[in-house]
């Protein structure tokens, strides 16, 4: 197993940790939780999907009387917007899909299997995730470093989950339901990420409004979530026949670091949020009821573990030394992408041979394999491996996503084109990604309309309604336009109107 070194990771452990395992159990009290984030600290391609009202579950509670479950869908997406307008979230495909495999991995054995999640990683080295309205759940990239194992990683994301699924955001979102639904997602985002970063210029003047005895009422509130969540997070792990122990290992891991490094350097959060001696017993104990005998760990996390550690790295050589200490796949894996980061193609496509030799058929190691290929001149050889790959597996987002690159940077924008669109008729291909190479190879080889609609997608997800609706504006004055394609323009010009209009009526 691939372990970054002790210091590095304490040090992370101690100093990054701005939020811990509990963000968003307090943002729908939008008010209140900014003046909990000034004291405290917080916790903290994306699929896009178009959901209708019969197809939300029907929670059966009283929380339904404060907020809808389309409108809570619909603040979701917005918050979404805002978090892509304020952060950097994650583009790698593996590293995504692991992530939202893992996550509906654990969804199925929630409490609400039905409800739909929304899984996504955000670029950040503190060590976090947290669970925004409607399900959506952000991960850092700090955390997937952070965790040991698959369990401690699960651990956190059944954690939010558990948050989510107990309703615990909307239990509190009495005093948010006056904002503005666009004001309030972006309020939402800008508590995770700006607390997350130390940064929390945007809830100063909220705060001072705030009486203290609602920051104390807020504050109990939050910690019989936090014991809530860690008992429902664990029957999902095992449920989802993962080491329920993982979530008590983190604990524990915490727990020692905040002892390690003294009053001075533990985070604020851990204060209003505290990981203590009595937790870490509590969870263990719960853990124990299910035993141990289940899955901690497995190849797909050490994978993606060791592929974001190449690619975040300043040092990648140090990084190959360490690699060579240890003889499995995962770290021949890293010994390849250092390689390869290093301007040493020729080793590190030796170091995918024999990986390929032993799993012939892993998509990692094909799209790795080829893209270096493509890389290294040996255009050909890349594109018969992608196409190869796809046939083996017909559909897949992440072959067709790198497929359809590979075809642009070889002059093949017309093959790309219909790649691209042969994914877009899977929902969950409608990510920014996917929608930015469509406009790239529809403005090479295709009609026009289609550039501008890809980009009114794009601009839309990303927040920007009004330059979306430029975009559409633009394509319908194009000559040529068949009765199709202008329907299809004019209903999402529509919709992106209509959108725009309810936000200026509630600003």
């Amino acid at each position: 197993m691939y372990r970054q070194p002790e210091h590095s990771l304490n040090h992370r452990l101690g100093a990054s940790l701005t939020l811990g395992y509990s963000a968003l159990r307090m943002i729908p009290r939008v008010l209140q939780l900014v003046a909990l984030t000034l004291l405290s600290g917080g916790l903290p391609q994306i699929a896009h999907s178009e959901i209708s009202a019969d197809q939300l579950p029907d929670f059966g509670d009283s929380t339904g009387a404060l907020i809808s479950p389309v409108q809570e869908q619909a603040l979701g997406e917005a918050f979404m917007r805002s978090i892509r307008s304020q952060a950097t979230l994650v583009s790698d495909p593996h590293i995504n899909r692991y992530i939202r495999q893992l996550g509906a991995r654990l969804v199925t054995h929630s409490d609400t299997p039905s409800y739909p999640f929304t899984f996504f990683v955000v670029d950040d080295p503190s060590i976090n995730a947290f669970a925004g309205p409607g399900g959506r759940i952000g991960v850092h990239t700090g955390l997937i470093l952070a965790a040991e194992n698959e369990s401690e990683l699960a651990g956190v994301m059944a954690h939010e989950i558990a948050h989510v699924t107990q309703r615990h955001l909307l239990r509190a979102y009495e005093s948010a339901q006056q904002l503005s639904l666009p004001t309030a997602a972006a309020t939402i985002a800008a508590i995770l990420l700006g607390a997350a970063t130390g940064s929390a210029d945007a809830g100063i003047a909220a705060a001072s409004a705030v009486q203290a005895g609602s920051i104390q009422q807020q504050l109990n509130f939050t910690r019989a979530n936090e014991k809530e969540a860690d008992r429902i997070g664990i029957q999902t792990l095992a449920r989802s026949d993962i080491d329920p122990f993982g979530m008590p290992a983190f604990f524990e891991r915490l727990y020692q670091t905040t002892r390690l490094y003294g009053a001075a350097s533990i985070p604020e959060f851990l204060s209003t949020h505290p990981v203590t001696a009595d937790r870490i017993a509590e969870s263990t104990e719960r853990a124990g009821k299910y035993g141990h005998g289940k899955q901690r760990d497995t190849l797909e996390f050490e994978l993606v573990k060791v592929r974001l550690a190449v690619q975040q790295s300043r040092d990648p050589g140090s990084l190959l030394r360490s690699f060579k200490a240890n003889a499995g796949p995962a770290q021949r894996y890293g010994i390849a992408l250092a390689n390869w980061r290093t301007g040493d193609k020729s080793t590190a496509l030796k170091q995918l041979a024999v990986l390929r030799k032993s799993d012939p058929d892993r998509i990692l190691y094909r799209t790795t394999q080829a893209r270096l290929l493509m890389e290294d001149g040996k255009t050909q050889q890349g594109l018969e491996l992608f196409e190869d790959t796809l046939r083996l597996y017909p559909g897949d987002l992440v072959v067709g996503q790198y497929y359809a690159e590979a075809l642009l940077i070889a002059g093949k924008p017309d093959e790309a084109r219909n790649v691209i669109l042969a994914l877009l008729r899977n929902e969950n291909a409608r990510t920014p990604p996917i929608y930015k190479l469509w406009a790239r190879a529809a403005s090479a080889h295709g009609p026009t309309w289609e550039t501008r609609f890809a980009s009114a997608e794009l601009y839309a997800m990303n927040g920007n309604l009004p330059l979306a609706v430029d975009q559409l504006e633009q394509a319908l004055k194009l000559k040529g336009l068949n009765d199709y394609d202008r329907a299809r323009i004019q209903a999402r010009l529509h919709d992106l109107k209509s959108a725009l209009a309810k936000r200026a009526e509630r600003e």
